[in-house]
């Protein structure tokens, strides 16, 4: 086990990348959207899965 953050830190800087790219979210709705999308994306790459696939499976 790391005695740092830097995993969790590094996990959520496409997020704050995203966020300072746009200048954040107008909508609370939209805010919601991409945190979800983010989650699934990065929870179908931890189970070694595509996550297009997992997406596209979700909505189906």
């Amino acid at each position: 086990m790391e005695a740092t953050n830097n995993g969790s830190e590094r996990k959520l800087r496409p997020c704050v990348i995203q966020r300072k790219v746009t200048n954040g979210y107008r909508a609370m709705w939209a805010a919601k959207a991409e945190a979800d999308v983010r989650t699934t994306i990065d929870t179908a790459r931890l189970k070694g899965a595509n996550p297009f696939g997992v997406i596209v499976a979700t909505l189906a």
